[in-house]
């Protein structure tokens, strides 16, 4: 199935089921976001990396218009729905100000293992141990999906724009895992280089070695 949506490009990776409050000051996106509000439309965020528009983002719809400034901005709410891949970009749109694209949807299966996702959530709380930061996902450890705890563990943007492009959910918990397993480790050891420095310059209570 292919469609044509307007876009919004921006500097982020939005996932499927990701709340996004979005502040709206230039005039193509708020004749975009007035648009869609009005006609009850939905609209796309492609990401963008280093000035760059990737092929995928994800369809959003608007939740709320929460303000409209005296100037025209705009503050709204706005849901993920589902996952977009560009297959034409249409830079002019006639009477419209901002852009638009021909997509299409892949499949994207979200049947996890429960107990890959438990496993996962033990470090992911490891790791927010060591970064001394609390969250709470308001769900049990199996009902969370990979898209739930992706922008909560340090991912780097292009590391959360790799997730989005997996289509199975067994995937994308393999992916967090990995990235788990290197970052756990090193948070570990600046923990201890800080206790090191620490102690650095105070007395020592050392055993000699035998020679």
């Amino acid at each position: 199935m292919t469609n044509f949506i307007p876009i919004f490009p921006l500097n982020v990776v939005v996932y499927p089921g990701e709340q996004l409050n979005l502040h709206i000051f230039e005039m193509r996106y708020r004749q975009l976001i007035m648009e869609c509000h009005v006609q009850n439309k939905v609209f796309g965020i492609p990401t963008v990396i280093d000035k760059k528009l990737k092929d995928y983002g994800s369809i959003v719809k608007i939740t709320e218009v929460s303000k409209v400034y005296a100037n025209g901005e705009i503050d709204i709410k706005t849901e993920g729905l589902r996952i977009f891949r560009i297959l034409e970009l249409i830079k002019e749109i006639p009477d419209k100000l901002y852009s638009g694209a021909i997509v299409n949807y892949p499949e994207s299966y979200n049947q996890g293992k429960p107990e890959v996702m438990r496993k996962l959530m033990n470090d992911i709380r490891e790791l927010h141990r060591l970064l001394k930061v609390n969250k709470d996902f308001k769900k049990e450890d199996h009902e969370l999906s990979a898209y739930e705890v992706a922008h909560h563990i340090g991912l780097s943007i292009e590391e959360e724009y790799d997730l989005l492009q997996f289509p199975e959910e067994r995937q994308r918990q393999e992916y967090i895992k990995r990235y788990l397993a290197k970052a756990i480790p090193m948070l570990n050891g600046m923990e201890q280089l800080k206790e090191k420095i620490k102690l650095n310059g105070h007395f020592k209570d050392l055993k000699g070695f035998d020679v």
